[in-house]
């Protein structure tokens, strides 16, 4: 038998080579054993996981070291629980992080196989949808590079949101079968299952000891969380950290006498209903049944999550006295809110603390990021469901009410109204439980992702809360990871600063900065435009092979890829686009500038109006593309099922980068800054991180137009009246004339009547009273372009100057002001 000690004494293994003929050899072993293939008779997808297996072994060894290195200095730990990750393809990412990628490339030519198409076989992984996970995402890969030991929490879907395919220009959802062929990046934990609960009762019994009640709630539902994790590299390699991500399976696999006795769907029942937990993201929440599987989705994967990290302090450390200073839980906006009443749960019920000792380390343990001021976004559960699916929870939140609303009235002074405003449980109408209020008080600090969007959640959502406790707001605006948006992305474009300005930008975003220097050199602009040309190839090659349009790379590509919603006004730009359509027909002795408008993103299958909006787009892009008065001056089109994989071909591709909300309602925005990164302008509002790119970048090299945040709140205030505002615009008048009357929709007349009509009506998000500035700045950006070398020292400009905006930066401040954690 091997003891501990022996263990202790086996000298680790060594580093495996980087060689390319070692790493050769290796492929060609892994390709033989693991996957039992003959090199004569492998076919891609054999070769793409033998060369990612061989490429996991160099991170696992990192990854144990890193492991062994936090456990051994007892340094605090940060869990970062969130219901998205959008990690995207791994396979460039972990090598260029590992600085392989020559080495890498190198073995598989040996091997007659291409890195490039080996990597691009490896799904998406669909574990998001938008901003939300693509910044988890980034966040992850950030915190291993700035030495931050960090867990990722979250659940590992089968299927995703959807993977969207388009029927005569309409929105389909069909499941993302990104699983279908195993996932040789991830590691089943069978050790790491936990027992969730779902509904039953609550009893108080004696504790037997000291004659007081303590609560026992007895599960009427129980599902296993089973864990799979996948490695998360930081640039050089310097720390590995964890994704984890749950699974749900059930307690018994078959009831074996209901299957014997020829009831043999009903005896997968319960394995079907646990399954059911975890292959959806975000499943329709119109209906009762839709939201109480998202209710038990978040549930799931928070208590999981918990009893994880309390497991895992409680192997090293003696109690839980000590939580606050060894773990840090960061709650990814609302969805796992019901974190905190579960901590107060495994605390009281579980491991014997009274009620405000738990208080007190909940709140010191988890922190808070609110990500957007939408009130159906800050989520809310009727009490009769959470009640009947969470008992002993309900029970916690009143509990943690009483204590938020007597300090309320009795230290503050706070009326009814304030205390209404603040309570977790809001009494008009419905009684519903307010996920962000709970977040809010169960924790230390509460943070927005920019600067706009924090002195709003002050003044706006939880200006009460503020009040009550004014301490804990405070910023953190986004960022996002240069090496993937980059130097992986567009390695023509990081060759070229590189060779400009050296190596330090590699591990400093900020030292971009002197590429400002270029920005008046002729031939470096010639150079950096050049390779903006192969990148629109790129993209235009793509198009041409998924939709059949062709595409003019010397057109300006103006592109606007984000989830579909109409705050974000995608509505907007198809509206100018075709008021744009109207001019180019009516004036073709006009010199005007080629341009194609791109559009990509999903809309929440319930989500009506968004699902009629890529309609609209589509079918606009119908008539234009085929219409020959136009020239092949406007070109328009929608590309299905965005991604982080279209996402790293279009945005290096960008000229103009669409960051058109309503101001007041993005909270931050990342794909502004991915695009500006890239040198594409940014054409947009004074919203969200907008505000903070035109400090960095200068006024003069970005495009703003619109509304600002107090102009719409003002707006709303006094009465907006679009009609008039129509019926002043010819361009905007003629342009929703011709959407409403069926030009765009012959098969259909009525097909956009609807939509019009609530533009004249009440137009919420501003799109009329915008829409002249808009189209204003539209004709401002035509006169720059033709403006060639103006133009190019404006994007280079941008590239220079939005280092700052890299997700180390953010995470350096998370880590030094809000989870005392790393270096």
């Amino acid at each position: 038998m091997i003891t501990k000690s022996a263990l202790a004494d086996l000298p680790s293994p060594s580093p495996r080579s980087a060689d390319p003929a070692a790493l050769a050899a290796e492929i060609i072993e892994r390709l033989t054993y693991s996957i039992g293939k003959d090199a004569k008779v492998a076919k891609p997808h054999d070769w793409m996981t033998a060369t990612i297996l061989v490429i996991r072994d160099r991170v696992i060894d990192r990854w144990m070291a890193s492991t062994r290195q936090t456990y051994e200095s007892g340094g605090k730990r940060v869990y970062y629980l969130s219901l998205e990750f959008l990690i995207g393809r791994l396979t460039r990412d972990a090598v260029s992080n590992l600085e392989m990628l020559d080495e890498v490339s190198e073995a598989l030519q040996a091997l007659g196989v291409d890195f490039d198409a080996v990597a691009a076989l490896e799904p998406d992984a669909a574990l998001g949808n938008g901003g939300l996970g693509r910044l988890a995402a980034c966040f992850m890969e950030s915190m291993a590079t700035v030495d931050v030991p960090a867990y990722g929490y979250g659940i590992r879907y089968v299927h995703g949101l959807f993977r969207q395919q388009m029927s005569d220009g309409w929105q389909v959802e069909l499941p993302e079968n990104w699983l279908a062929h195993g996932n040789p990046w991830e590691f089943q934990r069978h050790e790491c299952a936990y027992e969730i609960g779902f509904g039953g009762t609550v009893d108080s019994v004696d504790d037997g000891t000291t004659g007081t009640q303590r609560c026992v709630w007895k599960p009427l539902e129980r599902v296993i969380a089973a864990a799979y994790d996948t490695p998360v590299v930081g640039w050089r390699a310097k720390r590995v950290n964890t994704l984890r991500l749950w699974t749900a399976q059930p307690i018994d696999p078959i009831l074996l006498d209901a299957f014997n006795a020829g009831d043999h769907i009903g005896a997968l029942r319960d394995s079907n209903k646990a399954e059911a937990l975890t292959r959806v993201l975000y499943p329709a929440d119109q209906t009762p049944a839709g939201q109480e599987l998202r209710l038990r989705q978040e549930y799931f994967f928070s208590s999981a999550s918990l009893q994880d990290i309390l497991r895992r302090h409680l192997q090293q450390y003696d109690d839980l006295s000590s939580l606050p200073d060894k773990v840090a839980i960061q709650l990814n906006d609302t969805h796992p809110a019901v974190s905190v009443a579960e901590l107060m749960r495994l605390l009281i019920d579980v491991h014997g603390m009274e009620f405000d000792p738990a208080w007190d380390i909940t709140r010191k343990t988890f922190s808070y990021t609110n990500h957007t001021l939408l009130p159906e976004a800050l989520e809310s559960w009727p009490v009769p469901l959470f009640e009947r699916l969470l008992p002993r929870h309900m029970q916690l939140v009143y509990a943690i009410n009483a204590t938020v609303l007597r300090h309320a009235r009795k230290v503050r002074g706070y009326g009814d109204e304030q205390a209404r405003s603040v309570s977790l449980i809001d009494e008009g109408g419905e009684r519903r439980v307010r996920m962000g209020n709970l977040a809010f008080v169960g924790s230390h600090s509460i943070n927005g992702v920019s600067a706009l969007h924090t002195d709003l959640m002050k003044q706006t959502v939880f200006s009460d809360l503020h009040g009550l406790y004014p301490e804990r707001i405070n910023n953190k605006t986004n960022g996002i990871t240069p090496r993937r948006w980059l130097m992986q992305c567009n390695p023509g474009l990081f060759s070229l600063i590189r060779e400009a300005i050296g190596d330090e930008f590699m591990d400093d975003a900020e030292a971009l900065s002197a590429l400002d220097a270029f920005a008046g050199d002729s031939e470096f602009r010639a150079r950096f435009a050049a390779i903006k040309r192969e990148n629109k190839a790129q993209l235009s090659n793509l198009v041409a092979r998924r939709m059949g349009i062709k595409l003019d790379p010397s057109a300006m590509f103006d592109i606007q890829i984000k989830r579909i919603h109409e705050y974000k006004r995608q509505l907007l730009n198809i509206i100018e686009t075709v008021a744009l359509y109207d001019q180019i027909r009516s004036h073709p002795e006009l010199d005007w500038v080629p341009r194609v408008k791109f559009f990509a993103g999903k809309a929440a299958p319930s989500y009506h109006n968004a699902k009629l909006i890529i309609k609209l787009a589509n079918d606009v892009a119908r008539v234009i593309n085929n219409d020959p008065a136009v020239r092949g001056l406007l070109k328009v089109a929608f590309i299905p099922n965005y991604n982080v994989s279209l996402a790293e071909v279009m945005v290096p591709a960008a000229d103009l980068s669409e960051q058109i909300s309503t101001a007041g309602m993005e909270a931050s925005g990342t794909g502004n800054m991915k695009f500006a990164l890239n040198g594409a302008l940014t054409i947009g509002t004074l919203d969200g991180a907008n505000v903070e790119i035109r400090e960095c970048v200068g006024e003069d090299n970005i495009f703003i137009f619109g509304l600002t945040a107090d102009e719409v709140a003002a707006r709303r205030a006094e009465g907006h009246e679009p009609r008039a505002i129509i019926e002043a615009s010819s361009e905007l008048s003629q342009a929703l004339t011709a959407i409403s009357s069926g030009v765009f929709s012959q098969d259909d007349r009525d097909r956009f009547t609807d939509l019009v009509a609530g533009l004249y009506d009440h137009d919420w998000f501003m799109v009329t009273a915008d829409f002249d500035a808009y189209a204003k700045t539209q004709r401002q950006v035509d006169a720059l372009w033709v403006d060639e070398e103006a133009w190019y020292s404006r994007t280079i400009i941008n590239t220079a100057r939005v280092g700052w905006f890299s997700s180390d930066r953010t995470i350096r401040q998370y880590a030094k002001e809000i989870w005392k954690a790393g270096p």
